[in-house]
């Protein structure tokens, strides 16, 4: 196929600048939306609900290597 890249090279480059690479740790299936939680080196837990079409298509599932990206225009703190 013409252009076609190798799967390990980057396709793209992202503005985005929080790059959590982790292990995904479970994968809970929903009807649309699935919940995804990925363990950090230090151990720390991020989780995403994300649709189950992505969940399927990026092949998530316990065990497998992935970058949580985080793009937000704002960050809200709180205390008691």
């Amino acid at each position: 196929m013409r252009g076609a890249r190798n799967h390990q090279e980057s396709i793209m480059k992202l503005s985005a600048r929080n790059q959590l690479k982790g292990k995904v740790i479970n994968v809970k299936d929903g009807a649309v939306n699935g919940i995804v939680t990925l363990e950090l080196p230090g151990g720390q837990q991020v989780v995403a609900s994300i649709t189950m079409d992505s969940i399927q298509n990026l092949g998530l599932k316990p065990g497998v290597d992935a970058v949580a990206i985080i793009k937000a225009t704002s960050v809200m703190m709180a205390v008691e």
